[in-house]
C-alpha cells in the first residue's frame, strides 16, 4: 500500500515537472476596452467622428494629462484651452486624450480606429501613469504595454514620426515614483535608436531643488485636495513650451 502511494506520488511530481509553464499574462500590454462606461464611449464614439471629418496633422495619444487641454477653467489654473489654440490649433490638431486610461485601454483604442484612415505627420503619446495607480502594474509591465501602443501605432502609421514622452513626475508614493523613474530610463535606452520614434523625459520641468514642484500641479487645489499628479495650467503650458522644439522638427516646419 505504502509503495504504491510512493509510486503514484512519485508519477505526479514527474508529471508536473514536465508540464510547460503558462506564459504569464501581462494585461497592460493587452488590449482592454472601457465601452461599459457611457462617457468613455461616447468620447470614443465623438473622436472617432471627429478623426473621419477633419483633417489631422497631429495626434496626441493619452490619458487625463493630454484630455486636460479640452478644458477651459473656470478656474484660471484650470483653463487649458488657450494653451492648446496657441500651441495646436493651427496645426489640424486632434485630442485623443482620455482620462483614467492605462496603456491597456490605449492599445484598445489604437486598435479599433484611432490610428485607421489618417497619416498624421506626428504623434505625441503620454501614457502608463494610470498604470501605477490603483491597478499597481509594475516597471517591467508598463514598459511592455508602452512598448504595445507604439508598435501598434508604428504598424498602422509607418509614414508618422512619434514623440513618446515619459511618465511625469508625482506625489502619490515613493513605489510610483520610484517606478516612474525606472520605466523612463529603460524607455529611453529602448528608444534610443528606433527610427521614427522620439523618447523625451521632460519630468525634470516638475522639479524643483530636488523635490516636486507642488504649485505646477492642480490636485493640490482640488477639494478635498489629492496628491500632485495632474499639472496645471502652468504646469501644462511649460510642457508644450518644452516639446515644442522637437515636435517643430517631427512637424518639418
Amino acid at each position: 500500500m505504502i509503495r504504491r502511494a510512493l509510486l503514484a506520488a512519485l508519477a505526479a511530481l514527474t508529471l508536473g515537472a514536465a508540464a510547460p509553464e503558462r506564459p504569464r499574462v501581462v494585461l497592460a500590454a493587452m488590449p482592454i476596452a472601457r465601452l461599459d462606461l457611457p462617457w468613455w464611449r461616447t468620447r470614443f464614439e465623438k473622436k472617432a467622428e471627429e478623426l473621419r471629418k477633419t483633417p489631422v496633422d497631429l495626434v496626441f495619444y493619452g490619458d487625463s494629462i493630454i484630455d486636460d487641454y479640452e478644458r477651459a477653467g473656470p478656474e484660471p489654473w484650470r483653463d487649458f484651452a488657450p494653451i492648446w489654440r496657441r500651441y495646436y490649433g493651427a496645426r489640424h490638431a486632434v485630442n485623443l486624450g482620455f482620462k483614467g486610461d492605462t496603456t491597456a485601454n490605449l492599445l484598445w483604442r489604437v486598435t479599433h480606429g484611432e490610428a485607421s484612415g489618417i497619416a498624421p505627420k506626428a504623434a505625441v503619446v503620454l501614457i502608463g501613469a494610470n498604470n501605477l495607480g490603483r491597478l499597481h502594474w509594475s516597471a517591467e509591465d508598463t514598459i511592455a504595454g508602452i512598448a504595445a501602443d507604439i508598435a501598434a501605432l508604428r504598424q498602422r502609421l509607418p509614414s508618422t514620426h512619434i514623440l513618446l514622452l515619459g511618465i511625469l513626475p508625482s506625489a502619490r508614493s515613493a513605489w510610483a515614483s520610484a517606478t516612474t523613474l525606472a520605466v523612463n530610463r529603460a524607455l529611453a535606452a529602448r528608444y534610443r535608436a528606433v527610427p521614427m520614434v522620439t523618447f523625451l523625459d521632460i519630468g525634470d520641468l516638475f522639479m524643483k531643488d530636488g523635490a516636486l514642484d507642488r504649485s505646477l500641479f492642480l490636485d493640490p487645489l482640488l477639494t478635498p485636495p489629492d496628491p500632485p499628479l495632474h499639472p496645471n495650467a502652468a504646469g501644462q503650458a511649460k510642457m508644450a513650451a518644452a516639446i515644442e522644439p522637437v515636435l517643430a522638427r517631427l512637424l518639418h516646419e
